[in-house]
């Protein structure tokens, strides 16, 4: 009983808690149905208020204008406050536009004071009022700007009419109220405009011009009309200028304004008055002094990043182009702020694409996302910049090099008088008058003399502008080669820059600026600077000079100042490598390295190509080879670099043991040499010698790389199919391999042709009507490799641009086509060198960018350019067309043939073998000195058989016919002759292979059995079997070896031997 009460307490209990839920959850469903009815009426309420103010704003304004109406002041202020209680951006925008152009109309009207709607700014009561209500408009005027597009008709319209209130309201210049007995008022107008002006600085005024600027300028044409550029520029002015030129507002309108891409172009185009203004406030100067400041500087270029700080530089590069006396007066705080804004971009700047990096049309690859709108523009922001290296301001920056004067005796040239006909005077005159020019000013030689402080206030001033282009240099990666021509377009900079450095100093150039390398201060990293914009510019200059330029007239540089510079930068570069600073060197430093270093290699490779250095200049003495080569061999970093970057200062001889060494190396690596141990693997081949090459074609280019290095043997088949008599002891390859290289370079062949004028080997274009060509080609590579690889020299004559590219001298950045292009046709480049001289319309001559070549009798056009044949070549692209026709003929239309032999040759012989000679000095080692003959050396390393010997009555008589009845040209044939190379061996006649050899014969090389006791004897003792006065000489090159009759008499042997070499008689297996 007990527990049943319980129970029914408990559910009396629950249904008591229900209950007083339902309760609660009623009152509240009635209190939210309430608060719901609340809003909706409240909504309903606010929406019939709006359609009421928007009906009574509508019949206010009416279908007519308001103007016509005049309506009061007061009743527009009324009208507008309704519209602004109401205002919605996207409903109200057209009621908002009828109510500007009815507050700008009543401005207009002529003495009606009510009307003036300005005039309300005088009553008592509605004052306070009336500038909120300005303040307000002015500001929605602004929010429309911001996302008109000018470039619409449409929007320009609204454009112009925002920009009307704005300009009205922000100057009291056109209100009326203020004229005659009004004059009193101004200075309380002016405070109310300030008032207005400044509230819409605080709302962000200057990022509304600089979307407008930004959306009307930064494209390719400008879509701003005059009148709204002039109402912006005038806006943005406004501050500043009643500020006093504060520091804020200089901030802002750098940051907004003077960032906008090429602005100072389009106000220079558009509207210049507003030009004069900004120089009316010195604002140049003021902007260069507000940046000098570092922090604020800093500040301004994070606030703006990579692409507007280029922007805004790019402004003031073209503002300092048009002050000429602030950039003469604040040069050093110009240059100051420049380097600082270049630096800051330069941190954006990337040396190569990744997933973090995007394009920039002048800064390459760019850590930032690049706004693509500015794309448009960036072709005027570059012509802006091109002002930073035009004549102009390069004089401006560089008067204190510029104003020395080299001239030191004013001499005219004695020329003698020749007479010059009519019909040749006209192509040549330009020529004359330079030529004439340069000969009536003769200067002092520049070399290093020293004398001037480095701390001094004109040295570091110079040394800042070096810095300064040396910065731009480096960050405006994309118009580098457009940077460097400006800098070198004065032909008298660079001598004066050398001439500068020459006085810095106690003694001048070379020992300041190795100190300065181990001294870490801003000073010196200065001077360093200057040293490698002078490097940069100068490798530019004589990279783009033809040798007219160079050799005759002598364009910027003398050629003994050339041999000062050259000699300069070898000892500058011999000591950063010798001292160990390149092993560790880093950013700035290295980057030195690299800029003298290019500036060196040109001089030389030029001075290789045509010399204008004295002999062993580029050698140093200091250097003691046996020193490099034990440091080689101990794998010594400063030897190998040495090796790698100036291998020049080593002298020739050195080089070629060192070749010679380094293929000694690798043969004992390969196991190639024959050891007591063991014998290096032979591969034996079986050549017909009717098809000779059809034969060693097939055999050899089947075998690997280590096996073309090794030994091969090769046994002859006469044209019955009989082997032929012999042991090939490198002998019968020896010969097999200069018959391969005869046939193979053979023009007849028409693998090969030879150039005009020196005939000279390089493939030929049409060799492609061989089957296989291009294996033809490596086989080729393979067999000259093989050839320098054992050290046999061969006789053929390559094209010295042909060596250039066997040595991939063609892949460096400096590499001129038309330089080499002599080598190649020498009357071609004259054809070419003409077109650039030529005075008149280049495009009256009918030439296009194509090339009309007769190949085996039909005409071909080949393009230069894709649609080359319908481009016209004119004045603007005349220098391009040059550069294209010379790589043509001398890359293009070879470069598989080319492509093919440097693979095969590079199979045998290393690139970094090869890389430490010249192009003749590679000629050289293919075919031997070109010094004379040295009979002594000969005569020393001869080996004799047959009972010859060097005391022998017929040798004697031999080498004094050499020595003194016969010419040099002779001895090269008698050479030629023995060996089947005219020239002798570069390290001279122990290294050649097999060793020149003379042996006595008795009877007819058919006959001949080899030597016997008995002819050995008769020889030694000089006993003839019967008189040989009807045979002549004859020889193995294959051995190298003179069979030599034994004679009776000297002028039998000289008139026998003198026919023998003449005819080529001799040469063939014994």
């Amino acid at each position: 009983m007990f527990s049943a009460s319980q129970s029914s307490r408990a559910q009396f209990l629950d249904k008591a808690r229900q209950a007083r839920e339902e309760r609660r959850e009623l009152k509240e469903r009635e209190r939210a149905a309430v608060q719901l009815q609340a809003l909706v009426r409240r909504f309903l309420c606010r929406c019939r208020l709006q359609r009421e103010i928007r009906r009574e704003v509508e019949d206010f304004f009416g279908t007519n204008e308001c103007g016509s109406n005049k309506r009061s002041a007061l009743s527009v202020f009324r009208i507008a406050r309704k519209l602004l209680f109401v205002f919605s951006p996207k409903e109200d925008k057209e009621r908002f536009e009828k109510l500007c152009r009815c507050i700008l109309n009543s401005m207009d009207v002529e003495n009606e004071p009510k009307v003036w709607y300005v005039s309300l700014a005088l009553s008592k009561d509605l004052t306070l009022l009336w500038i909120k209500q300005i303040k307000d408009i002015l500001w929605f005027c602004c929010e429309f700007l911001k996302q008109l597009k000018p470039d619409i008709l449409q929007d320009s319209k609204l454009v112009n009419l925002h920009l009307t209130m704005l300009v009205t309201f922000t100057d009291t210049s056109t209100w009326k109220i203020l004229r005659g007995k009004g004059e009193t008022l101004r200075p309380a107008m002016n405070h109310i405009c300030a008032n207005i002006m400044g509230h819409l600085n605080q709302k962000g005024f200057y990022s509304v011009l600089q979307i407008l600027l930004t959306n009307g300028l930064a494209r390719s044409r400008p879509s701003l009309s005059k009148g709204s550029l002039t109402a912006i520029f005038s806006l943005a002015l406004r501050p500043v200028v009643a500020a006093q030129f504060s520091d804020n507002l200089l901030r802002s309108f750098l940051i907004h304004v003077m960032s906008v891409p090429a602005i100072m172009t389009h106000l220079a185009t558009l509207t210049p008055e507003r030009l004069a203004v900004m120089g009316s406030h010195d604002l140049f100067r003021k902007f260069i002094l507000f940046l000098s400041r570092e922090s604020q500087c800093r500040d301004v270029c994070v606030c703006l990043e990579g692409s507007h700080t280029l922007c805004l530089l790019g402004n003031l590069v073209f503002l300092g182009s048009l002050n000429d006396q602030v950039l003469e007066e604040e040069t050093a705080h110009f240059v100051g702020v420049l380097i600082h804004m270049l630096s800051y971009c330069q941190k954006y700047v990337s040396q190569k694409k990744s997933n973090l990096t995007h394009w920039h049309p002048v800064l390459g690859w760019f850590s930032q996302t690049v706004d693509y709108g500015l794309n448009e523009s960036m072709p005027l922001l570059t012509k802006q910049l091109q002002h930073l290296w035009g004549v102009h301001m390069i004089r401006i920056l560089f008067s204190d090099v510029l104003s020395k004067k080299l001239l030191e005796n004013q001499e005219i040239a004695q020329l003698p008088a020749q007479p010059i006909s009519p019909q040749n005077s006209l192509p040549m005159k330009n020529l004359f008058k330079r030529a004439f020019q340069k000969s009536a000013s003769v200067r002092n030689i520049l070399k290093p003399v020293g004398g001037k402080r480095v701390d001094s206030a004109e040295v570091q001033k110079v040394c800042s502008i070096c810095v300064l282009y040396q910065t731009t240099l480096t960050t405006l990666t994309q118009i580098r080669l457009q940077i460097l021509t400006g800098l070198t377009y004065l032909d008298d900079l660079l001598p004066k820059l050398w001439a500068f450095i020459c006085e810095l100093g106690p003694q001048g150039g070379l020992k300041l600026f190795l100190e300065c390398l181990n001294n870490d201060t801003e000073e010196s990293k200065r001077l360093l600077a200057m040293l490698m914009l002078f490097c940069d510019c100068s490798r530019h200059l004589i990279t783009i000079l033809d040798d007219i330029e160079v050799y005759e007239e002598q364009i910027s540089f003398k050629l003994e100042e050339l041999v000062t510079i050259s000699s300069f930068l070898n000892s500058f570069v011999f000591k950063m490598i010798w001292d160990g600073i390149v092993e560790n060197a880093r950013g700035e430093t290295l980057e030195l390295f690299h800029s003298v270093h290019g500036w060196l290699m040109v001089l030389y490779e030029r001075d290789c190509r045509r010399r204008f250095a004295p002999e062993d200049h580029w050698l140093r003495k200091d250097l003691k080879p046996s020193v490099l080569f034990q440091e080689l061999d101990k794998d010594k970093k400063r030897a190998q670099l040495l090796l790698q970057y100036i291998p020049h200062v080593i002298p020739h001889k050195n080089r070629v043991l060192l070749f010679r060494n380094m293929v000694t190396k690798e043969k004992e690596k390969l196991g190639l040499v024959e050891t007591s141990s063991a014998s290096p693997h032979v591969t034996h081949i079986t050549i017909r010698r009717s098809r000779m090459l059809e034969d060693g074609y097939e055999q050899l280019r089947q075998l690997s790389q280590n096996a073309m290095k090794g030994v091969i043997r090769v046994k002859f088949v006469n044209d019955l199919g009989v082997d032929e008599a012999g042991i090939d002891q490198d002998g019968v390859f020896k010969e097999f391999l200069e018959e391969i290289i005869k046939k193979v370079f053979d023009p007849a062949l028409n693998l090969f042709k030879t150039t005009s004028g020196d005939e000279r080997l390089y493939p030929s274009p049409t060799s492609y009507i061989h089957e296989n060509y291009l294996q033809l080609f490596e086989f080729v590579g393979k067999m000259l490799g093989k050839a320098v690889y054992e050290g046999i020299v061969v006789d053929v004559p390559f094209a010295s641009f042909f060596l250039s590219q066997l040595l991939g001298h063609h892949h460096s950045v400096f590499y001129s086509s038309v330089d080499e292009l002599p080598s190649l046709d020498s009357e071609f480049y004259k054809n070419l060198t003409s077109i650039k001289r030529y005075d008149g319309d280049i495009s009256d001559l009918g030439l296009t960018l194509s090339y009309d070549e007769d190949v085996m009798g039909q005409l071909v056009c080949h393009e230069l350019v894709p649609g080359g044949k319908t481009i016209p070549v004119t004045n603007e692209n005349k220098i391009s067309y040059i550069h294209l026709m010379a790589h043509f003929r001398m890359h293009t239309q070879i470069k598989n043939q080319t492509a093919a032999l440097i693979s095969g040759f590079r199979s045998i012989i290393k690139p970094e073998w090869i890389r430490m000679f010249s192009a003749p000095e590679l000629q050289r080692l293919i075919s031997g000195d070109n010094a004379e003959i040295d009979l002594e050396d000969l005569k020393k390393h001869t080996v004799y058989y047959g009972g010859f010997h060097g005391s022998h009555r017929v040798i004697i008589w031999l080498w004094d016919i050499l020595a003194n009845d016969f010419s040099p040209e002779e001895r090269a044939m008698f050479l030629k002759f023995v060996t089947s190379c005219s020239r002798p061996p570069l390290l001279g006649f122990a290294y050649l292979k097999p060793p020149f050899s003379i042996r006595c014969v008795e009877v007819s090389d058919d006959q001949d059995t080899g030597d016997t006791l008995g002819s050995v004897l008769r020889g030694f003792f000089t006993i003839r079997k019967k008189e040989p006065g009807g045979r002549l000489p004859t020889s193995s090159t294959c051995f190298n070896l003179l069979k030599l009759p034994n004679y009776s008499k000297k002028s039998i042997l000289r008139e026998k031997l003198r026919y023998a070499i003449s005819m080529n008689t001799g040469f063939e297996l014994s």
